[in-house]
């Protein structure tokens, strides 16, 4: 296991009391997976006292052959209860693909390396019964029940360990016989052993036993730390503010701080548990995360240990409550700007961002480009790549010059490459700037977007991009895009890399199905209209309807005019006084003209590149592009043609009066037809092809993982596999069968 994490190591920061069945089968699995024992499985369940039974992971273990579930289960729950990786070199090193930007900063709130520890002093006058009282009266009701541990047992290491204890008697009762033994506490709890100390329980029970499912209210939690100062302890706790209720010195190593918790039920325990243990964590607080039980024992003021006092420290200090310190921990990590004053900027205004596409995008900013498939929306992204590393203008409007990266999510690597090679031929350029130009190739290794978004971030950091173009976004796109909430989540890592890298980010998106012709620029795109209102500048593509009677009058203008061209550069003083503008209007004409000026070699070589244009005429398409924009006043329709592989902008005014399609007179539209069956099984099968592909970036694609990369649910995801017939599933591991 050379080079690998022990898995062992990190099991020690998930309590199996904490999992639940299918999360505990988890770590069986990827143990098994990884190459342990079941023995290693065993030895951790056994801290779940409450479930664990003897020989039960061995019955289990057979089954486990070919799960799929590897060890990075074990190392994303190990993340989750505050474990971190070690990384030397980190900035020294080239990121691999799977690393992610990990937010260290997210509620920090001191700095750990200058804090100052605060010294602990002993009681002057030792109390027992009122240091016990005191820290009943503090935290329970008169009427709750009080669970506390005197005796203990010898493990094989000779390390006394409590017993299960007693719970049978109120907080009232307690603090009357303590108030009554005339300083005996030993009369009330029965006596201790002086070498262990004693124990209680900080959460109220129910009377009828100590596990978790007698705690009737879930008030506390305790944090403790027996890896550092005293005093450090005490001052990182009294510094992050932590609402605590009694705060104790446990006689030996560490403080135990009984922190309000206040949670309504076991689940909200544990998620406030989660969040209270990791905001001490990255403030330098090496929290035990075996303490997480509600249930948990707790170090008991007034009794001694091994020669040293358990005693209280403090009472309710830091915030009242959880909401105030949460609320508080919120606002300090915000990172977000304080209002400001109008009148502080009113004669000296900031500048405003420069321009990277003029009148239309600054830099910085976010933009998105929308249209039907056969639009050519990939070239248009090439030309737009291209005309930013050259400083050219793309589709009419000039660039600003600098350093772009195009992130290819959809072409092998030699389509795109060959790509650029042929946008940058068809557009008449010189490639004197490519070294301006990185392509980031990610064909079959596509993530979710807020994963991609990082790691985008973390490559780019130091080379000075001005736009970041991602194509396409739906190979990026997770959940229903018809969701406002989910496509907000989605669009807001583009921000992310605009702010972190200082760039403009620009990506395409399709057209919802149908004619588009009678929309709005901002109502075309598919899925929420989160799309359309997010970014800065919103370009639409729409299909102008070139009919054949337009098009032969154009492949007749252009025989003509290449005719003409030909018979001017033969013989002027010909072509000056003998063909007229009627005649320069009419092929025929034109052609008995060119017959007369040109040699037989000449003529056929004019007519080989007539017919040449004539077929590209053919193919080519007609779009209109439109627009929204938000820091430009609207601009006018452009209208160009898209002769593959690049946009011609039409100068001519021949596609000024044309239509869009589907921008016909009401009575003219056709009814929406109702998909047939064969329609709406194409489009799933389409839809779980590409899930599927996305997937293949974490290796093994599992059934979980398509649920939530779709957008439904995992029977939805069952069924659609078995209607599709080319993939297979086993115990939630999904394949692709082999062609036949």
């Amino acid at each position: 296991m050379e080079n690998k994490l022990d898995l062992k190591a990190l099991l020690d920061y998930i309590d199996p009391a904490f999992l639940d069945y299918q999360e505990w089968l988890n770590v069986g699995m990827a143990l098994r997976y990884e190459g342990y024992t079941a023995s290693d499985w065993e030895e951790w369940s056994k801290r779940d006292g409450q479930r664990y039974h003897p020989g039960e992971c061995f019955k289990k273990w057979t089954t486990f052959e070919g799960s799929g579930i590897t060890g990075a289960t074990i190392t994303q729950m190990a993340k989750d209860n505050g474990w971190e990786p070690h990384r030397s070199s980190e900035d020294e090193r080239e990121l691999s693909w799977d690393d992610e930007i990990s937010g260290n900063d997210d509620y920090v709130v001191i700095d750990k390396n200058w804090i100052e520890g605060m010294e602990i002093s002993e009681p002057t006058i030792w109390n027992p019964v009122k240091e016990l009282t005191t820290y009943l009266e503090t935290l329970f009701e008169a009427s709750e029940n009080v669970g506390y541990v005197v005796s203990t047992w010898q493990n094989d290491e000779g390390k006394h360990l409590p017993t299960k204890g007693n719970w049978d008697r109120t907080a009232g009762e307690l603090i009357q016989a303590l108030n009554e033994s005339d300083g005996d506490i030993g009369a009330v709890l029965g006596d201790y052993n002086p070498e262990a100390g004693a124990w209680i329980r900080f959460n109220p029970l129910d009377g009828k036993g100590v596990k978790n499912e007698n705690v009737t209210e879930y008030r506390y939690a305790l944090v403790e730390s027996d890896t550092m100062d005293l005093e450090k302890q005490n001052a990182i706790m009294r510094e992050l503010e932590l609402p605590i209720a009694a705060l104790v010195y446990s006689g030996k190593k560490s403080i135990h701080a009984i922190v309000k918790i206040d949670a309504a039920n076991y689940d909200e325990y544990r998620k406030r548990v989660d969040y209270l243990y990791n905001v001490c964590k990255k403030n330098g607080l090496n929290i035990d995360n075996q303490n997480r039980n509600p249930s948990r024992l707790s170090r008991m003021p007034g009794v001694e240990r091994n020669g040293k006092k358990q005693f209280i420290i403090d009472t309710n200090i830091g915030k009242a409550n959880w909401e105030e310190w949460e609320n508080w921990i919120e606002d300090v990590n915000d990172d977000l700007p304080d209002p400001e004053s109008l009148t502080d900027f009113w004669e000296h205004m900031p500048e405003l961002a420069p321009p990277l596409i003029e009148g239309v995008l600054r830099q910085g900013h976010k933009m998105l480009m929308a249209g039907p498939s056969k639009a050519g929306k990939s070239f248009a992204l090439i030309e737009l790549s291209i005309a930013i590393a050259e400083g050219a203008k793309w589709i009419g409007w000039q660039c600003t010059q600098g350093k772009v990266l195009y992130v290819n999510l959809e072409l092998d690597r030699a389509s795109a490459l060959h790509r650029f090679k042929d946008v940058y031929h068809a557009l008449g350029l010189q490639p004197n700037n490519i070294d301006n130009i990185d392509i980031w190739n990610l064909r079959g290794k596509s993530v979710p977007m807020d994963k991609l978004a990082p790691k985008l971030i973390r490559r780019a950091q130091k080379k000075n991009y001005i736009a970041v173009i991602i194509d396409p976004i739906y190979k990026v796109l997770t959940g229903d895009e018809n969701s406002a909430d989910q496509m907000a989540h989605f669009t807001n890592q583009f921000d992310k890399i605009a702010t972190e890298l200082g760039s403009s980010v620009i990506y395409c998106h399709h057209h919802s199905k149908g004619t588009q012709g009678n929309k709005k620029s901002m109502d075309r795109a598919s899925g929420s209209g989160v799309f359309a209102r997010d970014p800065d500048a919103l370009i639409d593509l729409v299909e102008l309807e070139i009919t054949d009677e337009l098009r032969k009058q154009q492949e007749g203008a252009v025989m003509a005019e290449m005719y003409s061209k030909a018979i001017q550069q033969a013989n002027f003083d010909y072509f000056d006084e003998h063909v007229g503008l009627d005649d320069q209007q009419s092929v025929t004409q034109m052609n008995t003209h060119a017959k007369r000026v040109l040699n037989p070699e000449r003529l056929q070589q004019v007519e080989l590149e007539i017919t040449k244009a004539v077929e590209s005429i053919r193919v080519r398409s007609a779009w209109r592009v439109e627009g929204t924009l938000r820091e430009y006043p609207k601009f006018s329709p452009v209208n160009m043609w898209f002769q593959y592989p690049v946009h011609k902008v039409d100068d001519t005014g021949f596609l000024k009066d044309i239509e869009p399609e589907g921008e016909q007179p009401p009575w003219k539209k056709n009814f929406n037809k109702k998909k047939s069956p064969q329609e709406k099984k194409k489009e799933q099968n389409e839809s779980l092809e590409i899930a599927y592909e996305s997937c293949t970036i974490d290796g093994t694609v599992t059934l979980e993982a398509l649920s939530e990369f779709m957008g439904v649910t995992p029977k939805t995801v069952r069924n659609r596999i078995k209607n599709h017939g080319g993939f297979w599933i086993t115990n939630g591991e999904v394949g692709r069968k082999p062609d036949k």
